[in-house]
């Protein structure tokens, strides 16, 4: 009976959120003006090169972390003009004379249409695509790193193979490439799908609808167009690297007494186990949380902030984060520590 009552209950605030959540939301967007833009440098026309990445940026604080400092400058480096975005509405000083000094345009706008929003205020502002434009990535502050140099992966974006390109690819809800890195190439920037896209995009205040009709959206919607989409970690291969071979050698090592009582090692045994019992069913994982592991040892420059802050999956063996961080990548950890000792509630790292 009490079961009974839990799922008629879990039933009606499903029916709420899509019978009254989502219209209500969507309504909302609607009659909000898109255009959310509070301030702009520098004033007047701006000049880009040919290659842009729009960084999408959020801290109610003001403060933009040295972290995404050190990302925005690698982006510049490797050939990008940089356009920033913060949904913060202003910035503290420090913080908007560093990104100053790295991009070329800064754009200050209400909290309003989360990550979809601020990208739509930006590619219109600037009206992208331009004659010239021949890339438009974009990026948001919703990872730690890179942890290793991302000059290496920017070259592996080859638009001869695929016109849009993601680092990730998911089938959770519907097969779409994750929207913290999405790159768009020539073919992709004048089709008819990349402006009938931007132009549905509306500041929506409900994070499940954005995920839902953005996030996934914008693949499906490119893929409609006759676009090709790619990553360049494919789930396939990442699924791939949770073999046989690899729940092996876990149990040989959990043969010794120490392997045996070792939490660590259980912890990962049970990673695998849980990686491919998915595979097994045909349950969709998601790559930057549960193949979080086989993305770091393959190069992969990013660990997401939602993994380390909230864990919202549960996935048993991200504890020693830290030292595949140091010891398989050789990279420091300590950046990504400063972060989570300010982020952090009654939790260790």
């Amino acid at each position: 009976m009490i079961g009974y009552l839990k799922k008629q209950v879990r039933a009606f605030f499903v029916g709420c959120k899509w019978y009254v959540l989502v219209p209500l939301a969507r309504a909302i967007g609607q009659l909000r003006s898109p255009r959310q833009i509070l301030r702009v440098w520098p004033e007047g026309e701006v000049t880009l090169g040919p290659k842009i990445a729009i960084f999408m940026h959020f801290d109610g604080r003001g403060v933009v972390r040295a972290q995404l400092l050190d990302y925005m400058r690698e982006l510049r480096d490797a050939g990008r003009t940089v356009v920033f975005v913060s949904n913060a509405g202003k910035l503290l000083p420090a913080s908007l004379q560093a990104v100053r000094e790295i991009c070329a345009v800064v754009i200050l706008r209400r909290n309003i249409g989360y990550d979809f929003g601020a990208w739509r205020d930006a590619v219109d502002y600037l009206g992208l695509p331009r004659a010239g434009t021949e890339e438009v990535i974009l990026v948001n502050d919703s990872v730690f790193g890179p942890l290793v140099p991302l000059g290496d992966v920017l070259r592996r974006l080859n638009y001869e193979k695929a016109d849009i390109w993601g680092l990730t690819e998911s089938w959770q809800v519907r097969y779409h490439l994750q929207s913290f890195f999405l790159a768009f190439g020539p073919a992709a920037l004048r089709a008819e799908a990349w402006g009938k896209f931007w132009r549905s995009v509306r500041p929506v205040p409900m994070k499940f609808y954005i995920v839902n009709a953005y996030e996934v959206g914008v693949t499906q919607a490119m893929v409609k167009g006759g676009l090709r989409c790619a990553a360049l970690w494919p789930y396939e291969k990442l699924i791939k690297l949770v073999n046989r071979d690899e729940l092996e050698k876990l149990i040989l090592a959990e043969e010794s007494e120490l392997g045996k009582a070792d939490p660590i090692q259980i912890t990962r045994k049970l990673q695998v186990l849980r990686i491919r019992d998915g595979v097994a069913r045909r349950v969709a994982l998601n790559p930057t949380s549960d193949l979080w592991r086989q993305l770091l040892l393959s190069g992969f420059p990013f660990i997401k902030r939602e993994l380390l802050r909230d864990n919202p999956t549960k996935v048993e063996d991200v504890g020693d984060w830290v030292e595949v961080v140091r010891d398989s990548l050789a990279a420091d950890p300590e950046p990504i520590l400063q972060d989570l000792r300010t982020m952090l509630k009654g939790g260790a790292p």
